[in-house]
């Protein structure tokens, strides 16, 4: 009877993780609708705009954990939308490197904030500690998935590689000025 309870809370979860993240991309693309954008061209623009200059479609791949195919599609339609633009690059010509464009920065001015704030309220029904909480757990699904999909593999070393990338990424996600605004308005609503 245990074991079948266990196999049936598993089942609850991951269609409850599913169905947060369905909810969380639909909210994106709500929110990031109004500014021209969806949740895939979003998160391939703050992937190129916070990671050092240049980025290949096979950098934003794998920081996306996405297929180069698949990127590619994307990159193709963000081109055509004037978002992103290609370069072939100098010291190797079959690579090809991708750089925002105006329109893409500016989109970016006006959908930060907008993504920042959903992020924020989809967050806030847990406390501090039950959010390290559930980091925690994830990073141990995380670990499980990653050995499952890669046997062999040095997991906790793509998990520590993740880890210096995600801790890159907050370092320029917080230089942003939007941000710093944001924090003081909330601390002026405080007082």
């Amino acid at each position: 009877m245990v074991n079948s309870e266990s196999e049936n809370l598993s089942v609850t979860l991951w269609r409850a993780m599913y169905q947060a993240y369905t909810r969380f991309k639909n909210g994106m693309d709500q929110v990031l609708s109004e500014h021209g954008l969806t949740m895939e061209q979003y998160f391939v623009l703050v992937t190129i705009k916070y990671h050092d200059p240049p980025m290949r479609i096979t950098d934003v791949a794998r920081w996306l954990e996405r297929s180069t195919n698949s990127i590619t599609m994307i990159v193709d339609r963000m081109v055509k939308a004037g978002l992103l633009r290609r370069v072939r690059d100098r010291s190797d010509r079959r690579a090809i490197n991708v750089f925002l464009t105006s329109k893409a920065e500016n989109a970016l001015k006006l959908a930060n904030p907008a993504a920042w704030e959903l992020m924020q309220q989809g967050m806030s029904p847990l406390s501090y500690k039950d959010k390290n909480a559930f980091a925690s757990l994830l990073e141990m699904l995380n670990h499980k998935l990653l050995e499952y999909l890669n046997p062999g593999a040095d997991v906790d070393g793509m998990l520590k590689n993740d880890s210096k990338q995600q801790d890159y990424l907050m370092k320029q996600w917080r230089k942003q000025p939007w941000l710093a605004v944001r924090r003081a308005q909330k601390s002026s609503r405080k007082r």
